[in-house]
């Protein structure tokens, strides 16, 4: 029953603090969303991937580095019984977690499988100042997009290649380095397991959302970081690769980052948006905000996980935290 008392109390305390923060970090967005829209796409987007994934981070930081130790420290053998709402938490809370490995693992299947079909009717060539292989796809689709996290594969439609100008192909292929250096692919998978592990709160799925559009405008924004003119030329392959579009049809590339997402509805935005930018010092000093704001989201929490660790390694310290998991098991008899 200690075993059992114990494995149920850090199942519980993931999914409440996970499942809690989140639900804060969502109004918090609510509440600074129209403000944040002034703000560079690229802040948008690292807002909105720190409010998503910082939950997560702490519930876990709470559990393995206070809930754990506490327990292990303060706990007499002869505990508590498991309640059955103690039981009903600790399942939701393995039930998420089950979900996220299998939607997890579902997802990379799609994508090895989905790259082995590409390969196979693809041929490799060389881009200049592209860091990843590429290679020339036969495909109905007009697609140019980067597939992959630790091997990622740049591919692109062989008819596109032919549609694009050679300067409009090179804004096209840019803004997909702008995707591979902002390490999109990975946070679009974190992001993801992120909502599979909370499977009784319906919250996420919109932050998910503004992150993708403002992911794909930052990513226009790095296309078009050196001159107004590859602006332009961003803007006119994105209306060339609409227009190829075949009708009724939709990427179907969830799983990767492409420069005409799921959400193609939102092609006229970033036309319009690429044909209005400023000039070059405007976009230093979005890049200054960028990094102030993004050191102010991440700094908390790094002060957080450096009094928890400190915590963890003293057994006084530790002990108002078992008179806390004591609170709630009494709460849940």
């Amino acid at each position: 029953m200690y075993e059992l008392l114990g494995i149920s109390l850090a199942l519980a305390a993931l999914l409440t603090f996970n499942a809690a923060l989140s639900l804060v970090t969502s109004a918090v967005w609510r509440l600074i969303h129209s403000k944040a829209k002034r703000w560079p796409a690229r802040t948008q987007a690292q807002t909105i991937f720190a409010l998503r994934v910082i939950p997560g981070c702490i519930a876990i930081v709470c559990v393995v580095a206070l809930f754990v130790p506490a327990f292990l420290a303060h706990e007499p053998r002869q505990s508590e019984n498991v309640s059955w709402k103690l039981a009903v938490l600790a399942f939701i809370s393995i039930a998420g977690l089950l979900l996220a490995l299998w939607r997890g693992l579902a997802a990379w299947m799609t994508t090895r499988h989905l790259v082995a079909n590409w390969l196979r009717n693809s041929e490799a060539i060389h881009v200049p100042q592209v860091p990843i292989p590429v290679f020339r796809l036969q495909h109905p689709f007009p697609v140019i997009a980067i597939v992959g996290v630790l091997r990622p594969r740049l591919f692109i439609a062989d008819h596109l290649m032919a549609s694009l100008t050679p300067e409009e192909l090179s804004a096209a292929i840019a803004h997909e380095c702008g995707h591979l250096f902002a390490h999109d692919n990975l946070k679009r998978v974190l992001l993801r397991l992120c909502r599979d592990m909370l499977t009784i709160v319906p919250c996420g799925r919109t932050l998910d959302q503004e992150w993708i559009a403002a992911s794909e405008v930052a990513a226009d924004d790095f296309a078009a970081r050196n001159s107004n003119e590859q602006a332009l030329d961003l803007a006119s392959a994105l209306v060339k690769i609409a227009r190829l579009i075949p009708t009724g049809q939709r990427p179907g590339l969830s799983v990767i980052v492409s420069l005409i997402g799921e959400d193609s509805g939102s092609i006229r935005h970033r036309v319009n948006r690429l044909a209005s930018l400023t000039n070059c010092s405007d976009r230093t000093l979005a890049a200054i905000e960028t990094r102030l704001i993004s050191t102010s989201l991440w700094l908390p929490f790094g002060a957080f996980l450096t009094a928890a660790l400190v915590i963890a390694t003293d057994a006084d310290l530790l002990y108002p935290v078992h008179l806390f998991m004591e609170a709630i098991v009494s709460a849940l008899q």
